[in-house]
């Protein structure tokens, strides 16, 4: 199965980052974790990492509320971008918000997988993390035959 060696993790909250990071390296695969503190430093990041994907990330948990670029605001941007490059990544909104606009707003843009409301567990982060190698798994055996099949198990 593919390892997820990258994570971006997007969000502006200290505390938020710092535990988050630490729950992501108790996990078992050795990881990657770039943090930015807002989505403008993310999205700049993406320009300069377009030739390369080894430095792309495998997941990207993007915050919506932070300074400079929010996370709607690097959606609108990283949309195009995801035309520029071949990688499969995984992008999981994260917010403390409950409100169904957001909800809804988010899970109309098909390259958000999930809305994830704060905080985490590390339950969670490991069934996140074990659908994207899904996914990935399945992009790579299934190329180019989708298949029924393949596409069923695609949108795990």
């Amino acid at each position: 199965m593919n390892a997820v060696k990258n994570i971006w993790l997007i969000d502006d909250d200290d505390i938020f980052v710092f535990l988050t990071s630490r729950l992501l390296e108790r996990m078992a695969d050795k990881k990657e974790i770039t943090i930015f503190k807002n989505g403008q430093q993310a999205i700049d990041h993406f320009r300069q990492s377009l030739a390369d994907n080894a430095t792309l990330p495998d997941i990207i948990f993007l915050d919506l509320m932070m300074p400079v670029l929010d996370g709607w605001g690097f959606l609108e941007e990283y949309i195009p971008l995801c035309l520029q490059f071949t990688k499969e990544i995984t992008l999981y909104v994260l917010s403390s918000s409950v409100s169904p606009q957001d909800l809804m707003r988010a899970k109309a843009i098909k390259e958000v997988k999930n809305y994830i409301i704060k905080p985490l567990s590390i339950t969670h982060l490991q069934e996140w993390i074990l659908r994207s190698k899904l996914r990935q798994l399945f992009r790579s055996h299934c190329a180019g035959d989708f298949g029924s099949n393949c596409a069923t198990l695609a949108r795990v």
